[in-house]
């Protein structure tokens, strides 16, 4: 029975355990840390939803007590495979992301158009009308006193405002990325392209704070709409949790293995524009130069890869080098970061590259390792690796540039030391507890 003395929020969000990837990580410590500040949240979610990757382990971290409902949700895989001849199981959110100019055969182009002139704002929007109802469900059983929602998928944030027309209650819409024009976004012609911007336009009006994951995103929605207050947009950063470390403290989790081999690890999603072209040319580079010996180095890619970049892998000069992990519970992949020497990020090669921040930047700096970042050195990645130590960033262009790194790792591991000074202290602010104290913050200012 609900309890009239709790503050109840209701949290709108595609991603949900047994979801497994970077999308879940924000929701799922969000909901895992609420109640340490006073809130208590309902997780509204959709019921039996075609997940691009799984891990049932994260429902573990969620709390005992968490209210959970569930919403039918349409998803359209089944007839995109259908136009587009995919087998069942063949991950299709990494293999539509292609690079700029590469082919398309006539069933994928047809089947975009059907995505950009249908599915507004995305794919889940048959999510919504259900998704409505049972939350008007809860809103008639439970005293909410806040609504939030995570996007993307922008679906979550269009059920949010209808329950927020109806009930007046404080929403606060949650981004990880921005909406139209984004690089993950269809490209629609006039008609969608139009009905899209109105439904973001909306939403950053009605809702009465946005909260965003990174700068670049309240950015891009202020000179869209320059209308839009300033003040409603709230930047509370991506981070790590310790919890989800073997060893908590960081200062002990920092000493580096003894690995027999100097051991560079990327751990993620590769597809299109995030793919590893320069960094292995880099490598090769310095194959070539004899500046290290491929026999003492090992490069390891871990997680979802689409297609294109199984071939880019298999590069001759490289190949023997390469370990292959396919996606595994969040638990494994922590792991194989602490057994890395380096870490490896990469970000989307697009005109938006300067401002965006990938959540996994924020696990990497908890597991305390140097990362070998490929972006812009005088973007936001780059201001988070000088504030913090923990690394360095050089362009995608710049091959000798990623060569120098590399071979400074290498040099490190050969003599057994570390010549990035980490500044620990930084990177604890960046705990995914405080993130929630902020966001609890948030909601005690809308409803006090």
């Amino acid at each position: 029975m609900p309890n009239s003395e709790k503050k109840y929020v209701l949290f709108i969000s595609y991603y949900f355990p047994p979801a497994g990837g970077a999308g879940v990580q924000r929701i799922l410590k969000f909901l895992k840390y609420l109640g340490e500040f006073g809130w208590t949240p309902i997780a509204l979610v959709p019921q039996n939803p075609e997940y691009p990757a799984r891990d049932e382990s994260l429902q573990n971290e969620l709390p005992a007590d968490l209210i959970v409902r569930y919403a039918p949700i349409f998803e359209p895989y089944e007839l995109y495979r259908k136009f587009t001849g995919e087998q069942k199981g063949v991950p299709i959110d990494i293999n539509v992301k292609k690079e700029a100019g590469a082919s398309r055969s006539m069933s994928e182009r047809f089947a975009e158009f059907i995505r950009a002139t249908i599915f507004i704002p995305d794919a889940r929007i048959g999510w919504l009308l259900s998704a409505v109802k049972e939350g008007r469900n809860i809103l008639r059983e439970y005293p909410v006193r806040a609504i939030y929602s995570s996007s993307p998928p922008y679906t979550p944030a269009l059920v949010a405002r209808r329950l927020h027309r109806i009930s007046k209650i404080p929403w606060v819409a949650g981004f990880r990325d921005p909406w139209t024009g984004f690089h993950n976004t269809p490209g629609r012609w006039f008609l969608p392209r139009l009905l899209d911007r109105s439904l973001e336009r909306s939403v950053f009006t009605e809702a009465n704070l946005v909260e965003v994951a990174w700068k670049g995103i309240m950015r891009d929605a202020t000179e869209k709409y320059p209308a839009l207050p300033r003040e409603k947009f709230i930047h509370i950063p991506n981070g790590f949790d310790s919890a989800d470390f073997p060893e908590p403290d960081m200062a002990k989790r920092a000493i580096h293995p003894n690995n027999a081999k100097c051991t560079i690890t990327y751990s993620g999603s590769l597809y299109g524009p995030r793919n590893p072209r320069s960094f292995l040319q880099a490598v090769e580079l310095l194959i070539e130069r004899r500046e290290i010996d491929p026999a003492k180095m090992s490069l390891r890619f871990v997680g979802r890869f689409g297609a294109q970049i199984h071939d880019m892998l298999d590069r001759p000069l490289v190949r023997s080098m390469i370990e292959n992990i396919e996606y595994v519970p969040h638990a494994r992949a922590v792991e194989l970061l602490l057994e890395s020497d380096a870490l490896l990020l990469i970000v989307d090669d697009v005109a938006s590259v300067a401002e965006i921040v990938p959540g996994k930047v924020y696990e990497y700096l908890g597991a305390a390792r140097p990362i070998l970042a490929i972006a812009p050195p005088e973007g936001a990645i780059g201001d988070l690796l000088r504030e913090t130590g923990a690394g360095e960033t050089v362009l995608q262009s710049d091959i000798e540039g990623q060569a120098r790194l590399i071979k400074r790792i290498y040099d490190d591991w050969t003599l057994g030391r570390s010549s990035f000074a980490m500044n620990l202290a930084a990177i604890s602010h960046y705990e995914r507890r405080e993130a929630t104290r902020t966001l609890a913050g948030l909601f005690d200012s809308l409803t006090q």
